[in-house]
């Protein structure tokens, strides 16, 4: 069976460029930077991994392996907060680096994603209403 069209037009060349321009404003981001920089050590290898996974939310490949939702439960220091600036950063490099039609389906894949993440990783830590859990 052939693979499916891409869900909306970008080539692994721009996924890759995005993905290394988020990345190079994640490490200098004063809130995220150092979240991300307990966790990872080897910056080109975390790009490949992260551009497989919008390869494969995007293009359909099969070349990401890994459980974001996971990931991110297992880190310790991604807090409810952050999914805004986030994803914010994340918007502003897929303006400037795709067309308008392009950065537009992006960001909606990645905020429906992130709403995912958040909810995974919040619902772990807060009770009923949103409170928080302190123990």
């Amino acid at each position: 069976m052939p693979a499916p069209p891409p869900r909306f037009a970008v080539t692994p060349e721009d996924i890759d460029r995005v993905v290394a321009e988020f990345y190079a404003a994640i490490r200098v981001h004063p809130g995220l930077g150092p979240v991300f920089a307990v966790h990872v050590t080897d910056w080109p290898a975390h790009e490949a991994k992260i551009a497989g996974f919008w390869r494969n939310a995007i293009l359909f490949e099969r070349s990401y392996d890994g459980n974001p939702l996971e990931a991110h439960r297992r880190a310790g220091n991604v807090q409810p907060g952050m999914f805004d600036p986030w994803l914010g950063l994340f918007d502003s490099v897929l303006r400037r680096n795709l067309a308008p039609e392009a950065a537009a389906a992006w960001s909606a894949l990645a905020h429906r994603i992130g709403r995912s993440l958040r909810y995974g990783v919040v619902e772990g830590s807060t009770l009923p209403g949103g409170v928080p859990k302190l123990g």
